[in-house]
């Protein structure tokens, strides 16, 4: 659990982390080692969930030794189907990383929504929709890793 004070923003203590998959985590369906190990290292702050469409059928076996919850998801609404995932688990206490079109009201619900620009780009929709845009995951997962960059992007 991480807990923050961020001025402006107000007081949030984070205790889950949702991201998608295909164009957040990973390119093409494939996760980098370096990924893997970030959120294996995340995970003994907060549970790390990942939420996806499986477009290229690979990130169960991709996801094997990553310490997650993965959700795959089916192809009727997936946008609501990420928000439903994030009020479920407690959106003032979630933080989702996304790209796509169909992540943009999962990132507008959680307490703090973060867009990445990976290979794939990011919708404008969902860029618009977040609290904070990064321009990849190793920068979106380093929140994680040094909290007080949270503060200083989000103060007001």
């Amino acid at each position: 659990m991480l807990e923050l004070d961020i001025p402006n923003f107000g007081a949030i203590t984070i205790q889950h982390l949702v991201c998608d998959y295909n164009g957040t985590l990973a390119v093409d369906g494939r996760l980098p080692t370096s990924v893997k190990e970030k959120l294996n290292r995340i995970a003994e702050l907060v549970t790390v969930h990942v939420i996806t469409a499986d477009t290229f059928g690979l990130a169960q076996r991709e996801l094997l030794d990553v310490n997650c919850t993965l959700t795959i998801l089916t192809k009727e609404d997936q946008s609501a189907a990420k928000q439903d995932y994030v009020q479920r688990l407690g959106a003032e206490q979630t933080v989702a990383i996304g790209n796509g079109r169909n992540d943009r009201l999962m990132l507008q619900t959680a307490v703090i929504g973060i867009a990445v620009l990976l290979d794939e780009g990011a919708a404008i929709q969902t860029i618009q929709s977040a609290d904070i845009l990064c321009p990849g995951i190793h920068e979106a997962l380093a929140y994680f890793e040094e909290p007080r960059r949270l503060i200083a992007t989000l103060r007001g």
